[in-house]
Parts: structure tokens; C-alpha cells; sequence
């Protein structure tokens, strides 16, 4: 169940908007709800996402062990597959502190129904992780992975290291890392390289490579850049803003997409502050679903919960007055 037959094709990444989803738990038992969680992958995926990332930071994964992760991938690829969705790609997230172990989390990651994966450089020896063991441990996995790599650097989530835009050009030769990740923010990093790379944009094809931004307050900036995609926390919340912001820089109408982009930045920057709590809570708020995180992550008390659904509430009318735009086949 979930995973992808053999004989079909591996579907293109496209350019727009991807969102690193949330896993959702039981809120008595903090198991897996299943259910909601399949309900929220198709969601996002009408709202107009292109594709879906399971088990990133934004996934807790590191509070679930490898079989809940395994479920949490396959539920989400069944979920697009029933209602339709065949052509949205998900990518999961397989990082891990060793060559051996990531490799085997990116065959358990295909085995679930991923179709690339998006990995963090190794950190918990961080004085032993200079450029050139940065290098070893990226292409080795690269060397073994069934799936394609998605580099992703995100120097607060592993101890400050930030691969600058050299170092992820030399690391982009080979054949089987695809694109990055660049939620270190810096566009003109993400420019060199999707320049370098002859990246993805819209109505470009170019080489086929993927330079993502990393959050949905640069989306606008990102295209700007000329990037390929967002993957972004925020779309578990405002999809079809940020899809909305997306099309209209494409269609020409760049400036719309920026007066967009800056209420999609004020409300996309309360979530960033909230976080996982806060924005599992907006989505209860909002949508009537999602629960808390896992322990020992906090629940938000009722002054929290109205905090962020207040903080919310402008881009929110504008959500609430969008369209979906793929309903299900």
C-alpha cells in the first residue's frame, strides 16, 4: 500500500509551490491519525500544491520511529493515488548522521512510495564536518540512493552549517542530486546557483534542477531570483495564497503577486513563530483539524491559540476566499 509500481514513471518536479506537511496524532494517544492525515495531503494537493514532503521538520519526524515513518509516506501517496492526484511527486525527508543509515532510509523512503528525498547535512560531529567530509557524505549517499537527492540547507536546524553557493554547484554535478533546499534564506545564493544550474522556472524547463525557497514570506523574491519552487511550512495553512502569489508573478502580473506576498508574508511570519504548536493550531482554528504535537513540544494554551488565530486572520480571508484550483479527478 502506498508505494509507487514498479513499471511508472518517476514524476517530474515541477515548478511552484510544495508544502513539508504536518503528522498528525490521536490527542489522547499521540498515535498516528492516519485519517487526517491522508485528509490534509489531498487538501493541500486541490489547494494547487505540485507536490508534498513527509517527514521534515515540519513532520516531526524525529519523534517517530522508522515504521510510523514508513506509514506516514505510504498513507500520504495513497491519499493523492484515491482521489486522483497520481502526478503529485512526495518527498521525504532521510537524513541521518551516517552514510550506511541515510542510504537505508532513502530505500525505505522508496519502498514507502517517495520519489526523492531531501536531506540535511550530517551534524551531531559538527567539528569533524568540514567541506570535504560535507562532500564525501552527500555524494555517497547520492552514489547508493535509488531516489534522487534535494540537498537542504538549513544552518538552525544543523549546528550553523550553511553550504555556501560554490560548494552546492561542485555537489550538483553529480547525476543524482537534483536540487536544493534554501531555507538559510539567502537569495542571492539561490540565484548563483539556479544560474549556475540553469534551474527550473516557470515556463523553463532549463536543465531540470530545482532551487526551492524555503519559506513562503520569499516566494515573490524566490521567482524573482529565478527559482524553481517554495517548500514551505505556511502551506499547510494559506495553500492557495501562496500558489495565488506564485501564478500571478508567472502570468506577468508581478505587481499583484508583491501586494500579495506582503500579506502572505505578515501571516506567514506568525506561523514561522508559532512553529510546529502554532501551526497545527492555526490549522484547528481554521480548518477544524490538527491537533498538538507530540511531547515534549507544548500545546498551546487558549491565549496562544487566539494569538495566532487573530495573527493569521488577514491572509486568511484571502484563503478562505480562494478557489481550489485542481478538485480532485
Amino acid at each position: 500500500m502506498g508505494s509507487l509500481p514498479s513499471d511508472k514513471p518517476r514524476n517530474p518536479l515541477r515548478d511552484g509551490i510544495y508544502s513539508p506537511t504536518m503528522t498528525f496524532f490521536d490527542p489522547t494517544t499521540e498515535d498516528l491519525d492516519i485519517p487526517t492525515i491522508k485528509k490534509h495531503a489531498v487538501r493541500l494537493a486541490r489547494a494547487g500544491l505540485v507536490g508534498l514532503v513527509t517527514m521534515g521538520s515540519n513532520g516531526e519526524a524525529v519523534h517517530l520511529n522508522r515504521t510510523e515513518r514508513h506509514a506516514v509516506t505510504s498513507a500520504t501517496r495513497s491519499a493523492l493515488d484515491e482521489a486522483g492526484f497520481t502526478s503529485v511527486p512526495v518527498i521525504v525527508g532521510a537524513s541521518a548522521q551516517s552514510i550506511r543509515e541515510t542510504v537505508e532510509l532513502c530505500k525505505e523512503s522508496e519502498a514507502a512510495g517517495g520519489e526523492y528525498v531531501l536531506l540535511v547535512p550530517p551534524s551531531y560531529y559538527r567539528y569533524a564536518m568540514d567541506e570535504e567530509a560535507l562532500y564525501t557524505y552527500f555524494t555517497g549517499v547520492a552514489d547508493q540512493s535509488p531516489l534522487p537527492l534535494i540537498l537542504y540547507n538549513y544552518p538552525g536546524a544543523v549546528a550553523g552549517i550553511d553550504m555556501d553557493s560554490d560548494f552546492i554547484i561542485r555537489l550538483s554535478q553529480h547525476p543524482n542530486i537534483v536540487g536544493t533546499k534554501f531555507t538559510c534564506g539567502n537569495t542571492g545564493k539561490l540565484t548563483r546557483v539556479a544560474r549556475a544550474l540553469d534551474a527550473v522556472r516557470p515556463n523553463h524547463r532549463g536543465s531540470g534542477y530545482m532551487a526551492f525557497g524555503g519559506m513562503a514570506d520569499f516566494t515573490a523574491q524566490t521567482l524573482a531570483s529565478g527559482g524553481s519552487g517554495i517548500i514551505a511550512g505556511g502551506a499547510n495553512v494559506l495553500p492557495k495564497s501562496i500558489v495565488k502569489v506564485w501564478d500571478l508573478w508567472a502570468e506577468g502580473k508581478w505587481q499583484e503577486s508583491m501586494e500579495l506576498q506582503k500579506v502572505v508574508s505578515t501571516g506567514d511570519w506568525v506561523l514561522t513563530k508559532g512553529a510546529i504548536p502554532g501551526t497545527k493550531s492555526a490549522i484547528q482554528s481554521y480548518f477544524g483539524y490538527g491537533g498538538w504535537p507530540r511531547r515534549p513540544l507544548k500545546r498551546l494554551g487558549k491565549e496562544g491559540v487566539e494569538r495566532i488565530r487573530d495573527g493569521v486572520k488577514e491572509v486568511m480571508a484571502v484563503e478562505m476566499g480562494l478557489p481550489d484550483k485542481a478538485p480532485s479527478k
